[in-house]
């Protein structure tokens, strides 16, 4: 594991790569549904798309748009700020 931390600390080096992590400490926190991700074309629209287990979801729905751009604001205000989570893998890779 403290290859993929050191990985992980080296990927986040780049001005424009940041990195939020949520520690298990914060218990029930908005991305407990699993992995998704938003992103927006060319052309300023915007799309979402979400993985299960058994299926996966390509989303263009505005109103499904809109809750995914909730749910990561409020993920993002819950977890660590990027420094503090830098802090944290170097201390995870230490022990």
């Amino acid at each position: 594991m403290r290859g993929q931390i050191e990985h992980i600390l080296e990927a986040t080096e780049p001005r424009h790569v940041e990195l939020q992590v949520v520690p298990r400490e914060r218990g029930v926190h908005a991305g407990l549904d699993g992995p998704f991700q938003l992103a927006e074309t060319a052309e300023n629209e915007w799309f979402g798309y979400c993985e299960g287990q058994e299926n996966s979801q390509f989303i263009v729905n505005p109103k499904t748009i809109s809750v995914l751009h909730m749910r990561y604001a409020k993920l993002r205000s819950q977890a660590l700020n990027p420094e503090e989570s830098r802090s944290l893998l170097e201390q995870m890779r230490g022990a």
